[in-house]
């Protein structure tokens, strides 16, 4: 039977230890670090997760500034919104809610927050220093939540170990690799055109699954013993009138077979939002030039 990783108490850890930096944030140097979070539509699962990040952010004792418009908001009005929040020295953080409406050119928003104040590390500059490996980007938060629960169950050190990231996207698959390849695994990217998809998740010490696609991965597709973090979230329908949460992954039969596993809801979730609030911390330092190290970071 796999261990459970646990990713709200990951992030319950790590939400504490956030507190304590803006602690010393606020005693040290006089600064609150503030976070705004922007929203456009009325997306059911986009409110839950603004009214999380708000939540916890305060929590933390972040100040939060929230800004919500209704769903016919044009590009250019969303522009001159972020704009304002580039302009504003008392914001170190800004994060705009995805989706967005259809209509709205969602790759030039995120190109147009300033790339020092992109807690969510989608802005090109930060994914070009993540790659590069130079400087100290902000990075995208679900692959940074997804290497700290690997290395909840493996340690520290994960070099040497073959990670399988199954899913390539610019907001978990791509970053995580990079990643992954910075901590010294031997990495290898599947996805829907891979040929012998099974064989090449067997072949994985730690697999990483975000397809978007439930219940995918079965027990059989994973080497005995082998790490499971699933990224994934997607609701299925259960009977007539209920649905439930499950993961990218076949939750009851890679159980089984797998060493340790993530749960879907109670992962890699908790832990997105927990290292959100870590890089709004690492972004007021750098904006207000404090050495991390003093701050606790």
């Amino acid at each position: 039977m796999a261990t459970l990783i646990d990713g709200k108490a990951a992030a319950a850890q790590l939400n504490q230890a956030s507190q304590q930096i803006v602690l010393q944030l606020k005693d040290k140097f006089g600064l609150t670090p503030a976070l705004a979070v922007v929203l456009v539509g009325q997306d059911p699962a986009s409110q839950v997760y603004v009214r999380n990040k708000i939540l916890q952010a305060e929590q933390a004792g972040i100040h939060s500034i929230e800004k919500r418009f209704d769903a016919d908001l044009d590009t250019d009005t969303l522009m001159t919104v972020i704009e304002g929040l580039n302009n504003d020295p008392t914001v170190n953080g800004i994060l705009v809610q995805l989706p967005l409406p259809a209509h709205i050119d969602a790759a030039k928003v995120i190109a147009g927050i300033a790339a020092h104040k992109d807690v969510d590390g989608f802005h090109i500059t930060n994914t070009g220093l993540l790659m590069t490996g130079e400087g100290r980007p902000l990075m995208p938060c679900t692959p940074q939540g997804c290497v700290i629960l690997a290395k909840q169950y493996l340690g520290d050190n994960l070099s040497g170990k073959h990670a399988v990231v199954l899913g390539r996207s610019n907001i978990v698959g791509k970053p995580l690799a990079i990643m992954l390849l910075q901590e010294n695994c031997t990495v290898t990217i599947a996805h829907s055109r891979t040929a012998d998809l099974e064989g090449v998740c067997r072949s994985a010490d730690i697999l990483f699954v975000a397809v978007g696609r439930p219940q995918l991965v079965k027990g059989s597709w994973i080497k005995p013993g082998a790490t499971v973090i699933d990224v994934g979230i997607n609701r299925i329908r259960v009977s007539e009138h209920g649905s439930r949460l499950v993961g990218d992954v076949d939750f009851e039969s890679a159980l089984d077979v797998a060493g340790a596993i993530t749960p879907v809801p109670g992962g890699v979730g908790p832990m997105t939002i927990a290292c959100l609030l870590r890089n709004t911390l690492v972004a007021a330092c750098d904006q207000h030039g404090i050495d991390g190290a003093e701050a606790g970071l």
